[in-house]
């Protein structure tokens, strides 16, 4: 497709339609908390919450289609998945089953994703937090410290 003016008139229009496309941004009640250290708190909050409670920070780009689909898509699949916000609503089987799951993806290097890290670069875990989260993983530290 060459670029003379009518296909770069499509282009703009098209890329001004795709802005009315609503988003859905909302951050719903945190119903619990989770119980941990202060540092391991301080993890979960820089490298987890956008994506895994109802805490969500939504970035200024977060506003432009089409990066705003994929953001909230992400958010949604996050919580979907893990949320955070309603810890204490789990079933004691469910925890047990995530934790295994969060230190299996901290292991892995999953967690933070790649595209996650790409922005946010405070985000990603050195191997003193990843033992942080190990820990409050396997149990050893479940309340305020």
């Amino acid at each position: 497709m060459p670029l003379n003016r009518k296909n770069i008139l499509i282009l703009v229009v098209l890329v001004a339609a795709i802005q009315l496309v609503p988003i859905d941004r909302r951050n719903p009640p945190v119903t619990s908390e989770v119980a941990g250290s202060q540092e391991f708190l301080a993890i979960l909050k820089r490298s987890c919450v956008d994506c895994h409670s109802n805490e969500t920070t939504w970035p200024w780009y977060g506003r432009i289609a089409p990066v705003s689909w994929m953001l909230a898509y992400d958010v949604y699949e996050g919580r979907e998945h893990l949320n955070f916000s309603h810890w204490g609503d789990y079933p004691e089987e469910k925890q047990v089953k995530l934790r295994k799951e969060i230190r299996e993806e901290v292991d892995e290097g999953e967690m933070p994703p790649f595209q996650y890290d790409l922005v946010h670069r405070d985000a990603r875990l050195g191997n003193q937090e990843k033992e942080i989260i190990r820990r409050w993983a396997a149990g050893e530290e479940t309340r305020s410290q």
